[in-house]
């Protein structure tokens, strides 16, 4: 996998950019004046990047991954991941069939559903996992692949199913290593 250069990632434009960011050269970014990216964070092949998004530290987009944020945005808070091929779509279009759907389509002919995805610290969504415009996924929630989150989530909770299920919780281990990690990291500095 090849990662743009830092004169590359300079020239893209972002609204702001950390430390160590690392992104493909075969990921797509649009609007790249909306998208603000934190220190270590890592974008791999085939990603979409589209609207306003805000990107914590540490946070890593496997391959394949969708975040369409259109009017609203997205938003994923420090050390979370996306697995492979996982969706975040901010706005989706009205398929009852009373308005028309697409791009192509003039504004006045559909209806389009525009509400921002919050996705909160330490969050891991499983290869394939498809999030729903207006969902706040909370601190340290976990889905298994294939997830379909249509609704909010509880912080600590692991997820599974279409549509999305409680498991059981998840435990909070991770926070003592988020410190750890941390503190390593300031004495490099």
């Amino acid at each position: 996998m090849a990662f743009l250069t830092d004169d590359e990632l300079d020239a893209c434009g972002f609204r702001s950019l950390g430390r160590n960011v690392l992104i493909s050269d075969k990921a797509s970014i649009y609007q790249p004046e909306l998208i603000s990216i934190g220190d270590h964070s890592r974008v791999d092949d085939f990603c979409v990047l589209s609207g306003e998004i805000t990107l914590g530290r540490n946070v890593h987009l496997a391959v394949y991954n969708n975040l369409t944020a259109g009017r609203a945005n997205i938003s994923m808070g420090d050390f979370s991941t996306l697995a492979y091929g996982c969706h975040l779509v901010a706005q989706s279009d009205d398929y009852s069939g009373r308005t028309m759907a697409n791009t192509t389509v003039p504004d006045r002919f559909k209806v389009e559903t525009s509400e921002p995805i919050t996705i909160g610290r330490h969050v891991i969504l499983g290869t394939g996992t498809v999030v729903l415009p207006g969902v706040d996924i909370a601190e340290g929630t976990s889905a298994g692949a294939q997830t379909l989150i249509t609704r909010s989530t509880e912080p600590w909770t692991m997820y599974v199913g279409t549509p999305a299920r409680r498991l059981r919780g998840r435990s909070r281990d991770l926070l003592q290593l988020e410190q750890q990690l941390i503190a390593e990291e300031q004495e490099e500095d």
